[in-house]
Formats: C-alpha cells, structure tokens, sequence
C-alpha cells in the first residue's frame, strides 16, 4: 500500500454495462492525460446472490459477457479519445462498491458516474456507489453527474475550508487542479451563525476570515499562477457551495472519517452536491 492517499499512479474509473458510462469515462480519460497517469477501467461483476436455492448462473455468464463487451468497447473509446493514454481493464467479481473501494488503496483517484437518484434511493440502492465508496476510498473520489461546461471565464475551482484537516487535504488537491487546468481558486468558508452568538456576528466573521487566511497561507509560492478568492458567504454549508459551483470545473470537499465537512454525514454532504451542483463533485481523504 502506499505510503500516503492517492499517491498512485492509476486514475480508476467504474464502468456500469447497464448505464451510460461515457461522461465520467471521459472525465477520468481526461484527467489521467492531464496528469501523465494511467487510466484503469473497471467492471465488477456481483456474486451469485443464494446459490443453495438458486442457480443464476446463466444469468451471471450473461453478465460476465456483457461485462466483458462494455469492457472492450470502453477501453477503445477511452483510447480513441487519447491515443498516446496507457489504459487497461480488468473484469472482476465481486460487489462493485467493495471492488473499487479496494482498488482506491493503490490508484491516485477514482471516478464514478451518478445515476441522480433521490438521496433515499441512493442510499438503498443495491448497486450504490458513491456513499460507500466516498466514505471508505483511501484516495479522491470524483463523482461526475453532467457534462463538463465552463461557461464563467477565467474557469474556477470550488474547495470548501472549515480548518480541519480533511479540508486542508481538499485544499491541496484542489490547488493542484487548478493549477493543471490554468484555473482561479476559489476558497469558500461557509459562516454557519449558531442559534445563539457568544460574541457580535461581525468577531464571529473576522475569526472565520483570520481561519480561511491561515489555512490558504503558504500555497501561493507553491502555485503562484493560480489566483484564489477567499468567499465567507453566510447559510447551509451545501447551499453555498453548490450556489459558488454553479459553473465551476469541481467543487472538492474533505472527508474527515466516515463523516463529511464540517462534521456533517458524509451522505449529506455528497448528495446536497450531487443534487446541486452541475459539476464534478469530489471527496478528499485526510493524507
């Protein structure tokens, strides 16, 4: 295993035969070519569900088969896309959220597409993804929903800070997309006011500017042709991002745990985005 999240060199992308797969494919084909990495696709086949009562065996070669087809097909549109790209594919059994959960230990990120079920379906879903795999991934998870637009100019990324250190992981990663697109940054501290303020709303504020100062310090050297925007906007955490990510390249998002920004379920957090926001939204383990 490596030593630190997402310090391999593979972007690996979950591939669904039963579902259209080409726009997070073509994000993580994209990806893989912007950072010099390899591109793995990945089709994992579900085990038999009661082989005591049941024989679904001719029904999991059909899978197998059209596992195996949606593989290649994938594999040549992925190369067809990026020529000079090293892409590989593997057809694999087992459940697919356990699959990739274990290739996330070696890969520098994963990619998954959304099926924009309703937060409830999500969760239930048998063939889930994103809740189980986000929460548990030892590398960035990026979940693409729709196609890529960049419709602002100059193109932005959102990262979301609240001074853990999950997002200072976020703050990182996004920093170094940004830097790979030639895009803006933009840093969004969002100002939850509690029910009761212990001090003026205006010392709350300054000491959320002083939190988003401190953890933004030191990256410009690192990147100094990335321009970032320090935003204090002020009400529900996924509201403001998703509302800053309207046209952004990616809003990124620490996970602290199996919980989320701010201390929030991971769930939460990823399906307010999901449901929000129009673009790529990624989860970003602490290092």
């Amino acid at each position: 295993m490596n030593g630190k999240a997402g310090a391999g060199r593979e972007v690996v992308v979950g591939i669904d035969p039963a579902r259209d797969w080409r726009l997070a494919l073509a994000w993580a084909a994209d990806e893989a070519q912007r950072r010099r990495l390899t591109l793995h696709l990945v089709v994992a086949v579900p085990p038999q569900h009661d082989t005591q009562h049941v024989d679904d065996t001719p029904h999991r070669t059909a899978l197998r088969q059209a596992g195996a087809e949606t593989l290649e097909e994938a594999l040549n549109w992925a190369r067809d896309r990026h020529p000079e790209l090293g892409a590989s594919g593997d057809l694999l059994g087992g459940t697919p959220a356990a699959v990739i959960g274990m290739l996330s230990r070696e890969a520098r990120m994963v990619v998954l597409g959304s099926r924009h079920l309703s937060r409830t379906a999500e969760f239930f879903s048998a063939g889930s993804l994103v809740v189980p795999v986000a929460a548990q991934a030892g590398c960035p998870v990026v979940v693409v929903g729709d196609a890529e637009h960049v419709s602002q100019q100059p193109p932005y990324v959102v990262v979301g800070i609240d001074g853990s250190e999950s997002s200072k992981a976020a703050l990182a990663f996004a920093y170094e997309e940004a830097d790979l697109r030639g895009a803006e940054l933009r840093a969004i501290s969002v100002f939850q006011p509690p029910v009761f303020l212990l001090h003026d709303e205006e010392v709350a504020l300054q000491a959320q500017r002083r939190l988003l100062a401190e953890t933004t310090a030191g990256w410009q050297a690192k990147y100094p042709d990335v321009a970032i925007r320090h935003e204090i906007p002020i009400g529900h955490v996924v509201e403001e991002l998703a509302k800053a990510a309207e046209h952004a390249l990616a809003v990124v998002v620490g996970r602290r745990g199996r919980g989320g920004y701010s201390g929030m379920h991971l769930g939460s957090v990823v399906h307010g985005l999901l449901h929000r926001a129009h673009c790529p939204v990624i989860t970003v383990p602490t290092l």
